[in-house]
């Protein structure tokens, strides 16, 4: 398995607006969500969509309603951004985290999703920090959590996981309690939590029948602890499937890690898809840390 150094990445956006401007801002969100879940997105030949990769262009990335959604509100999120109080957020995974693949720091999904992050609350204090460790399965995770997750004071922790247990023959499953251990020491803090599935890709796709499953165990997982799914796994598989984008338009040359385009477009979903959960009512507000 390829590695490459792991990296810290820790920056921010600007101090945020005013309570009317925010108001403002969560109003056009909600519009802007509402309107991207009513959009059909138009079909494109193959032949078109290859002539654009073989041409160098860079192919486009819509955003999938459907798929770019998570089953949970994000509550701590939404309060923060009602407020106009900073949000941080943690994210911890192994090399997709870290960036393998990607030319730069900068274009990690933790780097990008800031910026795609900025473009749907403008002006609001938020920072992302980028925990990724490559190589690391769920329990070296877990027993960093303290150090690198809980410290930070998270609002919202995404925990991209189940990759590396899948290409070593020991997947995620039932008979496993490392996920809901995990969750149960984020929950403390009262953090939101989304994990992040396995990439649609040569060598994870090797692994047959244990790459649904260990979809659904994640899925299944999330839907008993209430917490949310970011379904990568399925946006990568619509990609190849649906939008007939080859292999080397979206992974690596070791046909395992992501790359600048993939990782952008990735993020972009992302945001949307937190973007979309923070707009949502929630019952009762969550009191401010």
């Amino acid at each position: 398995m390829h590695h490459v150094r792991s990296c810290t990445v820790v920056s921010s956006v600007a101090r945020g607006p005013s309570r009317a401007a925010l108001s403002h801002v969560l109003a056009g969100v909600a519009l802007l969500a509402a309107a991207m879940g009513a959009v059909t997105l138009p079909a494109i030949a193959q032949d078109s969509r290859s002539d654009a990769v073989s041409s160098g262009a860079s192919p486009k990335c819509p955003v999938l309603p459907e798929l770019a959604r998570l089953e949970q509100p994000l509550p701590r999120f939404s309060f923060r951004l009602a407020g106009g109080l900073p949000i941080k957020v943690v994210a911890i995974g192994s090399s997709s985290t870290a960036g393998a693949g990607a030319s730069s720091p900068v274009r990690s999904y933790p780097s990008r999703l800031e910026v795609e992050l900025g473009r749907h609350f403008p002006g609001h204090r938020l920072a992302i920090v980028n925990r990724g460790t490559n190589g690391e399965e769920a329990p070296d995770m877990v027993a960093r959590f303290e150090r690198d997750v809980i410290a930070e004071n998270p609002h919202l922790v995404l925990w991209q996981v189940g990759t590396n247990s899948l290409l070593r023959d020991h997947p995620l499953n039932d008979r496993s309690t490392i996920l809901q251990e995990g969750l149960a020491r984020l929950k403390r803090t009262r953090a939101d939590v989304v994990f992040i599935d396995p990439q649609f890709a040569p060598k994870v796709i090797a692994k047959g029948d244990s790459v649904d499953a260990t979809v659904a165990y994640l899925a299944a997982v999330a839907k008993k602890e209430k917490v949310g799914v970011f379904h990568r796994y399925a946006i990568m598989r619509h990609w190849m499937e649906v939008e007939h984008l080859p292999f080397e338009t979206f992974v690596s040359p070791d046909g395992l890690h992501m790359n600048d385009w993939s990782y952008a477009c990735f993020a972009k979903s992302l945001g949307f898809a937190i973007a979309e959960a923070a707009s949502r009512p929630i019952a009762v507000a969550a009191p401010a840390r």
